[in-house]
């Protein structure tokens, strides 16, 4: 069996400990009510519990939050919202207590700030339920490990044996209600494998996974949304072409008849690239940072937009994978000016050569492309986390 919950199996409930103030986060509002990947902290690792089949699950929140809590978990069966305690482990054990007329054989307690919960992991766990009354998931230390005394190293520390352990933690129910409320230790457990241990208890170590990394900090909520997959934004720009203009493509100047208009130098090329850099990261557009009102931008030189663009992937953590523009236009012909195209994006974007393709096409001479009116330009951008 893969150790799912089953009709006619062990009734599994599961606490999520949802209490603290998450203030290392420095914002307003508690982490484990932020937004994340479009949903409240707190309420990924709950609906993975419930879509797993675990019911009642039990959502310890802090005081004066009961309100904003119920909108995060709105619409999802089976939850039931308790006030925590004046800390984590009072809060396990407010939140067990409140279970005890449910009388579940079984219960995972779980961390708010872990919104990322494979079902394989819960899985492992209820099946080492099996021949154990506790469970927890663990990875293996594979960084060295130093012991230090005032700011030096003072000895290594061996690897072997040590794991890094995280949530959710399975237990036998009564088991860990009677640990929890026999607790004799001076201060507040670590964690619900410590009150295990110190009431006698057998805890059995399951696979866990990276995935289940915990959100601590303001950077780790940035970090892990931008480190879920590569980001692509996409970009689009035209500008009229006119007498008494220079023709500025790319960052190149390009000798032509005629020239682009617009505030700045009308690179249309790169006004479409610096929109596909913002897509990537949400950061708006190129009109949100660089207004055509504001007098400073009259005439100025398009690669400060991209300079800027490129500054913003970095502050949110990624670096430029790879960027594609496609120039539309009857003339001039770009084929000969392409590869300084490549080198001068490059250069101000401080990346790789190979990591910048320009391309070129016409519409058949049709629209305004295609009658000499205008030049179109449209570029894909991809950035991954660093």
């Amino acid at each position: 069996m893969d150790g799912s919950p089953s009709p006619t199996g062990p009734k599994v409930a599961a606490v999520v400990v949802a209490a603290g103030k998450g203030l290392r986060t420095g914002g307003a509002v508690p982490k484990q009510f932020v937004m994340w990947r479009g949903k409240p902290l707190v309420r990924h690792s709950v609906e993975a519990l419930v879509a797993a089949g675990i019911a009642p699950v039990v959502v310890a929140i802090p005081e004066g939050w009961d309100e904003v809590a119920a909108d995060c978990l709105a619409g999802i069966a089976g939850v039931r919202r308790i006030r925590g305690g004046d800390t984590r482990q009072d809060s396990v054990r407010l939140a067990l207590e409140s279970l005890e007329v449910d009388a579940p054989a079984r219960v995972l307690i779980h961390d708010a700030a872990r919104p990322v919960l494979p079902r394989v992991v819960i899985h492992a766990l209820l099946a080492a339920l099996e021949t154990s009354s506790a469970a927890i998931p663990v990875l293996p230390v594979v960084d060295s490990l130093v012991r230090g005394e005032a700011g030096a190293m003072a000895a290594a520390v061996s690897r072997d044996g040590l794991f890094r352990v995280q949530t959710p933690q399975a237990f036998d129910f009564a088991a860990i209600l009677a640990a929890h409320r026999g607790w004799q230790g001076a201060t507040d457990a670590g964690d619900d494998a410590q009150v295990a241990v110190a009431a006698g208890l057998v805890v059995a170590l399951t696979v866990g996974d990276e995935a289940l990394r915990k959100v601590t900090f303001a950077a780790d909520l940035e970090e892990t949304e931008m480190s879920v997959l590569p980001r692509t934004g996409m970009g689009f720009d035209v500008h009229r072409l006119v007498e008494g203009e220079e023709l500025w493509l790319c960052g190149v100047h390009i000798p032509h008849g005629k020239g682009l208009s617009g505030h700045s130098d009308a690179d249309v090329a790169i006004h479409a690239l610096v929109d596909a850099l913002l897509g990537a990261i949400a950061a708006g557009d190129i009109g949100d940072h660089f207004p055509p009102s504001d007098p400073q931008w009259k005439g100025a030189s398009s690669d400060r937009f991209l300079a800027h663009a490129g500054h913003l992937v970095a502050e949110a953590g990624c670096r430029i994978a790879h960027i594609d523009v496609t120039i539309i236009c009857e003339a001039p012909k770009i084929g000969p000016h392409k590869l300084e195209m490549r080198q001068a994006l490059a250069r101000i974007l401080g990346i790789d050569l190979g990591a910048v393709s320009v391309k070129a096409t016409t519409t058949e001479r049709l629209g305004l492309t295609g009658r000499g009116e205008g030049i179109a330009a449209q570029a894909v951008a991809t950035v991954v986390a660093v």
